[in-house]
Formats: structure tokens, sequence, C-alpha cells
């Protein structure tokens, strides 16, 4: 007979039968008792797969799985007397002893309860293993320590440490971690040294209680008792190391553990699967992983929750999709906490449509998500515009019975609604939210903004920036950006107000503002103040600001100050690989930026492409421009579509890409052709169409238009009268002088403005007029 300890049981089994003379089975008996006396000294933690039954026998004082015990006689079945030895066998014994356990289990927890289930029982306890056994089979905490008491009042023992051991794991069963550090006081009191199983208990009953430090504290202690940890011990502080936070420490030992082939069981390599993915080590977790498979160790439920949490943080829903069909292909069912980091991960990356299909998943299943979850994916639904599953979701939310919308929420809902420019949505989702008890916050309130602004609602923005004000909340670099926004959306006749806004929530911006619409020229001091405002906002809004303000400068016509802002975009990295160069194609890259923005790179790249033939380089075979072919979220519009309307109106050659969605492709040939063009006065758009110019003075107006033969014509006041209205019948065209801009509408398309001695020059786009000219003259400008 031999005794195996592992993890929750202690087993102590023998198999033998007892042989037909009473004599020889009271001899096996008490040899049976003897080699158990001598098997004491064996570590209780050495595994035995089946926890009972198995066929052990001691041998030289260490276990032999492999040898049957030496005291196994059969017994003929068919003898009459077989009944009554089976009776007296060992098997039959130990059954009655469990039973004695399971009844102490259940009685009250007193010394005279306890005390009458032992002298009550028919088999009679009288010897150390009989202790052992019963102890190891409860369950109890409370009893199982008055069964201790009784037993070392009623028995001798060759080595009481194994006593104290099997109730130290009673107490771990129970989690009971304050009665097993006062047992080990008494234990102590009473003389007893610990071993290594003694503290390898304690120590996995703290990691059982997530007591990491504790754990910690008791492994400490283990030299100054004389005992040395094992490879098991070992390998339950790498677990403990981790959750306590000692990741230095946890990861030496794991790295010894690997080369020593220690056993590591799966709690264990979740924890290190955790701990590199709080160090950001991704990888280090997919390792940990495959090394985990490598050593024959079978990921269990946990470990697979754990890796799949790991990659959602890492923002890989690829690998999160790999990891969960191996595990469903392992057979092993995802439970909510399988759901839960599934739909974190697919929310972290916007997979809009993985995510929605998890969550319908877990409804069909009957489970029920908590705040984070729902508020997650509502979060996510407003920034893909998901707007009908955002409106599905908050409605299941307000019908569930585990929780309630809160200020997440509403934000959220009203960013969908605000986004797809839904005021009265907007609205009522936010007397919901007043009704909840919630006051709006920052975001609600910079969603509200966008909303009012998007519907030209400029008034109802005002009032909402000073309700910002009275509510005491600082507008904060998002919210200003907002205000920025709404600002290039707004009518000209309506600036006055959002720029009243801008100059009281951030000075700065309001300083960039005014030199923009005031037309400040003052060398470097547009630049200047721009600086200065990116020198103070926030990394993560600095695009949004930049295109904001070139968007801005575009709307007002003002090219120069656009192209000084993208320059300050570079050199400040906000935009980055905007162009780039290989031995067959040229390209610019405008898809990551606003539509003022991308217009004002293709202005400064095709700058750029002429300088470069102008010094003699070669241009590339091919010339591309990526606008990217996805559209906004929240409208049908896309930055492709814009953009090839203004390349057909500047009757640049470049031309949707069949099979590369998103470019704009032209020849070497094509490209310089045009390029030539746009340095001489020849017509750049179709033929119907010339470059014209009007020389406004103050005798009157000059129109300068291109004949065929490239020469420029000239209409004298004296004749603008006839020609005019022949023009106006067919262009409508509105000539209106406000300082040196002139306003257009969309049949009369301005180019530049030219500052001339004789006056102001505005370079148009009109049909050919050869037949209304009168003179023909070479202009001297």
């Amino acid at each position: 007979m031999a005794l195996a300890c592992h993890s929750h049981s202690v087993s102590c089994v023998c198999d033998y039968q007892m042989i037909s003379s009473n004599s020889l089975a009271h001899k096996t008996k008490i040899s049976l008792y003897s080699s158990y006396h001598q098997s004491l000294s064996i570590s209780l933690r050495i595994p035995n797969s089946q926890h009972s039954r198995a066929k052990l026998s001691i041998v030289d004082n260490k276990l032999n799985p492999n040898v049957e015990s030496q005291s196994h006689v059969w017994v003929n079945p068919k003898s009459s007397r077989g009944p009554q030895l089976r009776k007296q066998s060992y098997d039959s014994r130990y059954s009655s002893l469990v039973n004695i356990a399971l009844s102490l289990d259940s009685c009250d927890a007193t010394p005279q309860h306890v005390s009458s289930v032992l002298l009550a029982s028919p088999t009679l306890v009288e010897h150390e293993q009989d202790a052992i056994i019963i102890l190891n089979n409860m369950t109890n905490p409370q009893t199982a320590l008055l069964v201790l008491l009784y037993f070392q009042n009623n028995l001798s023992f060759t080595r009481e440490v194994v006593l104290y051991n099997v109730t130290f794991k009673v107490l771990r069963k129970s989690r009971d971690l304050d009665n097993a550090e006062k047992l080990f006081d008494l234990m102590l009191h009473r003389g007893v040294k610990p071993d290594n199983v003694t503290f390898s208990t304690i120590i996995t009953c703290c990691r059982i209680c997530n007591l990491p430090l504790k754990a910690v504290e008791w492994f400490e202690k283990m030299p100054a008792f004389g005992c040395n940890p094992d490879d098991v011990t070992y390998s339950a502080m790498i677990d403990v190391y981790g959750k306590a936070g000692y990741v230095d420490r946890a990861l030496a030992l794991y790295d010894r553990a690997r080369s020593e082939r220690w056993l590591i069981d799966a709690v264990t390599f979740s924890t290190l699967i955790k701990i590199y993915g709080k160090t950001g080590n991704f990888d280090g977790c997919l390792n940990v992983y495959e090394e985990m498979k490598a050593l024959g160790a079978k990921p269990n439920l946990v470990v697979y929750n754990t890796l799949l949490d790991s990659m959602g943080r890492a923002k890989r829903p690829w690998q999160v999709k790999n990891i969960y069909k191996e595990m469903t292909n392992n057979g092993i069912s995802p439970s909510w906490g399988t759901y839960a980091a599934l739909l974190r991960a697919f929310c972290r990356a916007r997979y809009g449509d993985d995510a929605i299909r998890v969550y319908t998943e877990m409804k069909d299943k009957g489970m029920e998500l908590d705040i984070i979850l729902y508020n997650s994916l509502l979060a996510m639904c407003a920034d893909v515009a998901y707007v009908d599953s955002a409106i599905q979701i908050y409605q299941h939310m307000k019908s569930s019975r585990t929780c309630k919308p809160d200020s997440w929420t509403f934000s959220s809902m009203i960013t969908v609604y605000s986004c797809s420019g839904q005021v009265s949505k907007v609205e009522e989702v936010l007397n919901e939210m007043a009704e909840a008890g919630f006051e709006p916050n920052i975001f609600v309130l910079t969603s509200l903004i966008q909303c009012y602004g998007k519907a030209n609602q400029t008034d109802d923005v005002v009032r909402t920036f000073n309700r910002v004000l009275e509510l005491g909340i600082t507008p904060d670099d998002r919210f200003c950006g907002c205000l920025l926004n709404v600002m290039t959306q707004t009518p000209k006749e309506e600036l006055n107000k959002v720029i009243d806004c801008i100059k009281k929530a951030n000075q700065k911006l309001g300083n960039v503002v005014i030199i923009l619409l005031e037309g400040e020229d003052s060398e470097g001091h547009f630049k200047g103040a721009a600086s200065e405002l990116f020198d103070t906002i926030s990394t993560d809004v600095k695009k949004a600001y930049c295109n904001c303000l070139i968007d801005l400068c575009v709307n007002l016509n003002l090219l120069d100050r656009a192209c000084e802002l993208l320059d300050l975009g570079l050199s400040y990295k906000i935009y980055t690989d905007l162009q780039s160069r290989t031995p067959n194609q040229w390209s610019l890259h405008v898809k990551s930026l606003s539509l003022g923005a991308a217009l004002t790179s293709l202005h400064v790249w095709t700058n750029e492409l002429t300088k470069a033939m102008e010094s003699g380089d070669e241009l590339p075979p091919l010339l591309g421009i990526n606008t990217g072919h996805g559209k906004h979220k929240y409208s049908e519009k896309g930055l492709a579509g814009a953009f090839e309307a203004h390349l057909k109106e500047l009757d640049a050659p470049f031309h949707e890409a069949s099979d590369k969605i998103g470019w704009f492709l032209t020849t070497k040939a094509a490209a310089q052709s045009w390029l030539e063009s746009r340095k001489s006065p020849k017509p750049v758009v179709t033929s119907s169409l010339h470059f014209g110019r009007v020389l406004l003075t103050e005798d009157g107006i000059e129109i300068f238009m291109i004949k065929d033969d490239g020469l420029f014509t000239s209409l004298h006041n004296s004749e603008i009268k006839t020609c005019f209205s022949l023009f106006l019948s067919s262009f409508f065209l509105i000539l209106k002088l406000e300082g040196n801009n002139v306003h257009y509408p969309l049949e009369f398309v301005w180019i530049e403005t030219i500052e001339g001695e004789d006056g102001t020059m505005a370079v148009f786009k009109a049909p050919a007029m050869a037949r209304f000219v009168s003179r023909v003259c070479t202009p001297e400008f």
C-alpha cells in the first residue's frame, strides 16, 4: 500500500485480497500498516492519476507504480468464505473510512458530536493511516480541526506533520487561509516541523484565494525551516509571481522551467500569457501558447479566453478569429467570458460585422451583456456608422434586466444621431438622459454641437456652447476641434457667431482664425500663430485641426494660406508620406486628408512636378494619385468623387484606374503635355473652354481671353455693354468687387488673382468668345 496526494485529495490505496486463513489475514494487515508507516516520508504531492485504487507498492521507501502489492493473494470467488474475506479486505475498510469522513462533514462542529461519530462507527479508527484517510476525505474545515484534535489526543503518530498536511488541504479546499495560518502556528507550538508539502499546500491556498503577495510571503519563509522548493512549488510560483506583479521573477522561473522541463499547469500558462499581454509583448503571448502545445499541455478554456483577450487588446482581430476556430475545433465550448473577449476584440478593431454576429449569437443563447459590453458595442456602431444596429442594441439594453443605460450609453447614441444629422433624435436621447438623472458631459455636448453645425443651426451651436460654460466644463481640444469643423460648414454671414465661441474656448485657435478672416498679411505672423497653436494642442487632434484650417482657407479662396498650413503640417509630421517616388512611378497620397487639404496637396505637387521638369529631371513612366475608395461613414460622398470632379475641372489627364480602386493614373507623356500647357496662355481645359482674364480698373472692366491663335483679346469699356449682354445670356457672369475677391456662380470658375499696376486681374475659365473681339492685342503683364 502507498500514499499518494495530488492537488485536492490524498489517496491511500492498496490492491490486495486477504487469504482464506484468519491468521494470515491478520499478519497481512499488520504488514500493510507497517509498510504504510515507512511510506510517510514520501512527498504527498506525487500524482496518482486515479486518486484511488492505483496499484502501488513501496520499494526501498519509494513509490513504485508498476509493482503490485506483495500481499496480493487470490481469493476464490466461489468460496463460501469469499464475502466474509472481502469484508475484511482493505478496499472495504477504505470505503468505511470514507463514509466516516462524510459523517464527520455533516455533523455539528462540536467536540461531543465529533467523538460520538467516531465512537459509533462500526470501523474502529486506531491507526495513523486511518486518521489520515479520514481527514484527507473531509471537506468541512470546522469539523476537520476538531477531528485533528481528537486524533492527536487518542492516537500516536510517527510523522505527525502528515496529519497536519492533510488538514491543511481541507482548509485549502474551502479557501480558509485564516485558519490555515492559525493551524500553522499551533503546529509550531506543538513542536511539529513543517515540510515542503506544508508550505506548498499553504502557498496554493493563497493562490486559490487570489492572494499572490501572501503566497510570496510564505514561499520566502521556506528556507528558514530548512525546506527547499521543488519543481512543483516553483511552477506554482510562476503563477504567483505573475499575479503579484513580480514579472521578472515569474519570467526567470519560466525560463528555468523550460530548460528543466518542469510540469506546468494550465493556470500558470494562462498567467504567463497575461504577463506578456500586460507588458505589450503580444508575440510573447503567442509564443507561450505554442510552447504550451509543444510541451504536450492542452490549453483549456481559461487559456483560450486569456489569449483571445490579449489578441483583442493587441488589435489583431484576424488572430482572434484563428484562435477561436482552433478552440472550437478542439471541442471546447465558448463561455460568456469567451464571447466577451470576442466582442471586446472586434469592437476595439472596429470589425462591425463580426461584433454584431457575436452579439447576435449571445442573445440567441440567452446570454446577458454587462454595461461595459453594451457601451463597447454602441461606441463601435457610432464609429462605423451602424445606425440601425445601434438603435436595436440600445432598445435591447433598455429592456435588459441586468443593466440600464448610463452616461456613456447616451453619449454614444447622441453621437450616432448627430453624425447622421438627426437633430430631433439627438434631442430625444438628450431628454432621456436628463430623465435618467445624468448631466451631459463634454463628449455629449461635443456631439450636440457637431449635430447642430451639420444642420446649419448656428444659433443652437452658440446656445450649446454657452451651456458648456454654465456647467463649468472646460472645453478640451476635441471640443474646440468640433467648433472649428462647424466653422467650415457655416455660411459666411454667420461665421462671427462661431468665431466668438472659438475665441472663448481657445484663444490661440481664435487668433489663427481671426488672421485668416481679416486677411492680415504681416510676414510670418500667420505661420507663427499657427505654430504656437500646434505646440499647445494634443497630438491626436493636430491632423483634424490642420485639415479644418486648410478647408477653411480653401473655402475663403486663400490658397497661399492653405499652402502655408500644409507646409507646417509636414514640418510637424502631422502629414507624413504624402509623396512617394520609385523609378517607375511618382505618387501623391491624399486618402487621409480632408478635401481642402487634398486639393492643396495636389496644387503643391503639380508645382513640384513643373519645377522638376524645368530643372531637367525625367518624369517616371507613370504618375498616380491615391485618394482611397472609401466613402464618409455618415454620407455617400467620398474623397475620390470630389477629387475626380476637380481633376476634370483642371483638365488634368489623370483617370481612375480600373484595376486599382482609389487610384488616378496618367502617363509621362500626358503629364508633361499638361504641365507644359499650364505654363503658357494656351487653353488647358477642353476645346470649348479657354483661359480668360478680367482686368478690374478704375475706368471700367477689361476682359482678356485667348483666341485660337493664342493671342489675348481685349474688350474695351466702350464695347463692354454689347459683349456682356451676350456673355451673360449664356453664363450669368457675376462680378462683384470685395477687396481682392471675385464672387461667381459655378458657370464662371475663378482660378487665381494677380496684382498689377493697373488693378487686380482675375483669371477664370470661360467659353471662347473670339467672335465678340473688336481688337486684338498682346497684354503687357
